[in-house]
């Protein structure tokens, strides 16, 4: 099965940029469609951004529309959360996931069998 490591994470201030990275490691990243989901303290895992296998198809959790940017590049078994603009409602662990079903970039977590450690990301006001 395939594993997942999420780095990338930090402390910023509201208005900075960061971006997460996602490496995968024993099986190729382009059997599966990736997502990112954060949970914040005290909340349910939210989600955030998901893309199919190929990269022709993105969505993303309304909270972060026009401000975050999920990409991947396959030949580098790896993908991209590019985060702009952040604010202090962004605060919260970053995970990345993957689902073998390829075609979908699904939006609930249940949908998503593998899953990384996480990252912090922590943005001060």
């Amino acid at each position: 099965q395939v594993q997942l490591v999420e780095s990338g994470g930090g402390l910023v201030q509201a208005g900075d940029s960061l971006r997460l990275s996602c490496a995968a490691s024993r099986r190729a990243l382009s059997n599966y469609a990736m997502a990112w989901f954060r949970q914040a303290q005290g909340k349910e895992r939210e989600f955030v951004a998901a893309i199919d296998w190929r990269g022709g198809y993105t969505t993303y959790g309304d909270s972060v529309k026009g401000r975050f940017t999920i990409s991947r590049d396959n030949q580098k078994n790896t993908v991209y959360l590019q985060m702009n603009r952040l604010e202090r409602e962004d605060t919260g662990v970053y995970f990345c996931a993957a689902d073998p079903r390829k075609i979908r970039a699904g939006v609930r977590k249940e949908e998503y069998d593998y899953w990384g450690q996480g990252t912090q990301v922590t943005v001060s006001s």
